[in-house]
């Protein structure tokens, strides 16, 4: 089943200017918003309360409670630890000699359902800029997306750079970033509360964030310019990355696609150097 982000990103295009700002807000802090009464979430997004009654009604719901009951149960999944998967694992089908990898193909499918062709070529086209400097940060577990993702980066365009070590260090590379700059950032649940802090300080200097979570949303959304929802959910007490890493992969061949004449020039140049 999607979550409400997944719908708003499927529906948006063709909601009215007040109901996208509905939308907007809901995104930019999600889900918490949305738990409010109407009239608190009408005030919060500056449109009138029939407003969110509309939207909420393109999304499918009969009712404002209901709409609310489905939150609900996303913030509960979205708090859920490993030990609480652990001692309630999901139910599969006996059929399913492997429930995990089934799941995991599942999740890709539905991850590139809700991200098109065109998202990533936008996404693509932000990063091929020679002026701009490309950063990446991860989590606990997603940061090996991160510094994957920049290995091959830094082989097809300049200014690449994986934040690796303490919060701290991180920190420090803010000086190096302004308004050119992108930063992106692998965070799913339980989301990492230092990659939030660093992230709001670098939309302070103006940077441009791309964030990739999963289909809960990470907090940082609120501060992303772009935001990349994959399905990580799977029969286990660990969620899977996989998704996130075919996204990841998507996305450096379209860069290397059209950055096609500098990163052949690239390559060549670094084979005559190794």
């Amino acid at each position: 089943m999607s979550s409400i982000a997944e719908q708003i990103a499927d529906r948006i295009g063709v909601m009215p200017a007040s109901e996208r700002r509905a939308a907007q807000t809901l995104i930019a802090n999600y889900p918490l918003i949305g738990l409010k009464t109407v009239a608190d979430f009408s005030a919060a997004a500056g449109v009138s309360s029939p407003t969110i009654l509309r939207f909420v009604a393109r999304l499918g719901f009969q009712n404002y409670p209901e709409f609310q009951a489905a939150l609900q149960d996303e913030l509960a999944a979205q708090l859920q630890s490993p030990l609480y998967r652990a001692e309630h694992p999901s139910t599969v089908a006996a059929s399913e000699s492997s429930p995990t990898v089934c799941a995991i193909v599942e999740n890709i499918g539905e991850t590139f359902r809700h991200l098109s062709g065109k998202q990533i070529a936008q996404l693509a086209t932000l990063l091929t800029s020679q002026k701009s400097k490309v950063f990446l940060v991860g989590g606990r577990f997603t940061d090996p997306i991160a510094r994957y993702m920049a290995a091959h980066l830094a082989i097809v365009r300049p200014n690449v750079f994986h934040l690796a070590g303490q919060e701290s260090m991180w920190r420090d590379r803010l000086i190096d970033m302004g308004k050119r700059d992108v930063l992106l950032i692998f965070d799913i649940r339980r989301y990492q509360e230092s990659l939030l802090r660093f992230a709001e300080k670098a939309h302070q200097r103006g940077v441009q964030i791309v964030l990739f979570t999963d289909q809960w949303l990470s907090p940082i959304a609120r501060f992303a310019r772009h935001v990349v929802a994959g399905r990580t959910a799977v029969p286990s007490a660990w969620d899977s990355s996989a998704a996130l890493f075919v996204v990841a992969e998507t996305l450096i061949s379209e860069l290397t696609l059209q950055l096609e004449k500098d990163s052949e020039r690239r390559i060549r140049e670094m084979e005559k150097l190794r």
